[in-house]
Order: structure tokens, then C-alpha cells, then sequence
């Protein structure tokens, strides 16, 4: 069985991510988050996302 789509969602506002996940989780897409850009790094590294959503104006970018 092939795996959904994978996004990373990158942004310090805890409530863009909580949104952003909301929306996309509910046509079926595989969620990832980062708070900073450092964690972006890491999970992106980890988890191969299919798709970066970033916000380029945060801490640690």
C-alpha cells in the first residue's frame, strides 16, 4: 500500500501549525511540524516530506 503524501510544516506560531495540520490532515496527507529552522533541518532530513511549507521569517532560520 502506498503512503500518503508526507508535508512538513515549518513556523514558530504554535497556532499556524495547529491550522495548517488541521486542514491538510483531513484530505488525507501525513503531517510532519518544526517550530525553528534547526528542527526543519533534523526532520526533514529524518522524514523525507514530500512537500516544505515553510515560514522564512522565524528564530533560528
Amino acid at each position: 500500500m502506498r503512503r500518503p503524501p508526507r508535508i512538513l510544516i515549518v513556523d514558530d506560531n504554535p497556532m499556524n501549525l495547529e491550522i495548517l495540520q488541521t486542514r491538510l490532515a483531513i484530505h488525507g496527507y501525513e503531517i510532519v511540524t518544526a517550530a525553528d529552522g534547526e528542527e526543519a533541518l533534523a526532520t526533514a532530513s529524518e522524514k523525507q516530506p514530500d512537500l516544505i511549507l515553510l515560514d522564512v521569517m522565524m528564530p533560528r532560520m
